[in-house]
């Protein structure tokens, strides 16, 4: 039995910051902000919390499944900003979708969230325990922002990205995975109050992993770099993410971007990068996807990909 996703939703908020309006408010420019990072603007949620965010998308992508809300079995939510310590958002979807036989639980690996949660509901599926598993990748880092602080408040966006993962086809779905994580790399990223952040060690830590991460799924699949149609990274900087492209010497229409107009959404930034290109038809049956991401802990996840039911 072969896990892949069978349905896909996102939601992002109405408010668009741009980097002009930054610039009003702290000392920075907007070709500062573009030529260090690709982000031109990004969504802030003035009036959803997390879990409504996560609602929206969570609907979206059940009714792309072709399911019901009775049909999903499990519940993961990645995020680093819920809306209390307790409950976690999962158990408040749950209810709010009339997900009543689901399970439901958070899992926190920042950035590489999604990437967790994606294979945690691989083993679900494929060891037959449960037969569609709710992913959610959400968050409201607005709330984390120092806004006086150019070198993160410039940085990170609200969203929220969606897939319900079953069994797919033979030869499709998630063909190989690769998760990490390296304690010794707290201090570079974290928060107390606001979001702190040693740019210069996450940056060499991510241009060393993403790249590294790429070639080790794809070597567990036994595929190569010619094999890859297209490349979804975590969208945290441009410059980074051309690191992990040029890792897999792919042509640059074969990456996605989304960074410029969403900043870096955390875990819910591979989901939404992914429906975007979706509806964009960029993404074909049977296109090898490679998704890849990072994140505070440091973690690190990675999947290959055969795109399809």
């Amino acid at each position: 039995m072969n896990a892949g996703i069978i349905g896909m939703g996102q939601y992002v908020p109405d408010k668009v910051v741009t980097n002009a309006d930054l610039e009003k408010i702290m000392d920075t420019s907007d070709e500062w902000i573009r030529t260090r990072t690709g982000i031109e603007e990004r969504r802030i949620a003035e009036q959803d919390s997390t879990s409504e965010m996560g609602i929206k998308a969570a609907q979206e992508a059940i009714e792309d499944a072709g399911v019901s809300p009775e049909d999903i079995d499990l519940i993961i939510v990645a995020t680093v900003s819920p809306d209390y310590r307790f409950p976690s958002v999962a158990t408040m979807i749950q209810h709010e979708i009339g997900a009543k036989r689901a399970a439901a639980m958070d899992v926190s690996a920042a950035c590489a969230g999604f990437m967790y949660g994606i294979v945690t509901a691989k083993q679900f599926i494929e060891t037959g325990a449960y037969k569609n598993v709710l992913v959610v990748g959400v968050e409201k880092l607005s709330t984390a922002i120092d806004w006086s602080d150019r070198n993160t408040a410039v940085l990170f966006g609200d969203g929220a990205g969606a897939a319900v993962v079953s069994s797919v086809s033979e030869g499709r779905g998630i063909l190989s995975f690769e998760l990490g994580a390296d304690g010794a790399g707290v201090k570079h990223l974290y928060q107390e109050e606001h979001i702190q952040m040693n740019g210069p060690e996450v940056f060499k830590f991510a241009v060393r992993q993403m790249g590294q991460s790429c070639i080790n799924v794809l070597d567990k699949a036994g595929l190569t770099k010619e094999d890859v149609d297209f490349l979804l990274p975590h969208q945290a900087n441009i410059r980074i993410m051309e690191a992990s492209r040029q890792r897999l010497e792919l042509p640059r229409e074969r990456m996605s971007v989304t960074i410029n107009k969403y900043g870096n959404t955390s875990s819910a930034s591979i989901p939404l990068t992914l429906i975007e290109e979706l509806r964009a038809g960029k993404i074909k049956e049977d296109d090898l996807l490679v998704m890849v991401g990072f994140g505070a802990g440091l973690t690190w996840g990675a999947i290959a990909m055969r795109w399809g039911r």
